[in-house]
């Protein structure tokens, strides 16, 4: 019997699980934005990785500035023109990044393809101005310590700019593809992120590399 003031359980009123029922899932995505993405979790690890390792470089550069009697060693400080151009485009690209990554949220897809081929343009054009930059250094990486530095820090930012170009590239031409899966937004929202990244951690490189040698 049941106790007085005791409702007896019934087959409706017993959850699915426990009555041994399957819930069904088939509706729900098999994908997610943010931190419910592995690759969201690994774009960060890398960019923490990154981050390190410039900031590490950013130490040196000053460490070995305090030991030297002439800043910079054997040559005159980088010629600002083209660096300066690439500060310029690499900020202007945060605004087609930031849309993408928006409408990727939203699946989106005519404004995603869109922003992709703005956002593609302008890490192409700084490519090509990033080559220009290695040419007014006014300094060899082989020359000074001053010269390794440098050109170490500006090679590490180029790695990082020309890899995701390429990621970008890649990811353009698969959203004009058809049939187009659903977890692919979630590949162009974490492009945008990565891409964050390369625009904020130019900004104290060009400062470091640009203008440090002038004060």
């Amino acid at each position: 019997m049941t106790p007085p003031g005791r409702r007896e359980a019934t087959p409706a009123s017993i959850p699915a699980v426990a009555r041994g029922d399957a819930l069904d899932v088939s509706g729900l995505p098999s994908y997610g934005f943010g931190t419910r993405s592995v690759m969201w979790w690994g774009t960060v690890a890398t960019c923490a990785i990154e981050g390190t390792a410039f900031g590490f470089m950013i130490v040196v550069y000053f460490y070995l500035r305090g030991l030297s009697q002439a800043w910079p060693a054997g040559g005159a400080a980088p010629d600002l023109g083209w660096g300066t151009l690439n500060l310029a485009i690499i900020l202007l690209s945060a605004v087609p990044n930031w849309f993408a990554d928006r409408a990727a949220i939203d699946h989106d897809l005519p404004v995603v393809r869109l922003t992709l081929v703005l956002g593609s343009l302008c890490g192409l054009a700084l490519c090509a101005v990033r080559a220009m930059e290695f040419t007014v250094l006014n300094v060899r990486w082989d020359d000074s310590a001053y010269g390794s530095v440098i050109w170490m820090l500006m090679g590490l930012h180029t790695f990082n700019l020309v890899t995701d170009v390429v990621d970008t590239l890649v990811l353009t031409a698969v959203m004009f593809k058809q049939p187009l899966e659903g977890k692919r937004f979630v590949d162009i929202a974490e492009n945008c992120g990565y891409w964050v990244f390369i625009i904020v951690t130019w900004i104290p490189i060009y400062a470091v590399v640009y203008w440090a040698p002038r004060f």
